[in-house]
């Protein structure tokens, strides 16, 4: 019977995944950067608007690849903490969205 009790326990994986998803996010975090540094390089060849755009659309990227990499969201037990980063993040959308339509309206 205790045989029987332990094939039904729910088996977990305890190896570490390896430095290879790190060092891909950091890569491409570099590159992301990158991208963000020749963008203001490069601001008075393109429209403000896109700059504008483009820099918000990394730094979202770049949030999104930092907490699932390296504070670990993507692994179980952290759906609190996912919780809360989402609304946090829906506060801000909001107070940004209201303090523009209160200063432009």
């Amino acid at each position: 019977m205790e045989n029987n009790h332990a094939s039904q326990q729910v088996k977990r994986n305890t190896a570490h995944e390896g430095p290879k998803n790190h060092i891909i996010a950091f890569a491409l975090s570099i590159v992301l950067t990158i991208l963000a540094f020749m963008t203001v390089g490069y601001k008075d060849q393109l429209d403000q608007t896109f700059v504008w755009g483009f820099l918000i659309i990394l730094a979202i990227i770049q949030a999104t690849i930092q907490a699932v990499v390296w504070m670990h969201l993507k692994d179980r037990g952290h759906m609190q903490q996912r919780i809360f980063i989402i609304s946090g993040a829906f506060v801000a959308f909001t107070a940004v969205i209201m303090g523009l339509y209160w200063v432009w309206w």
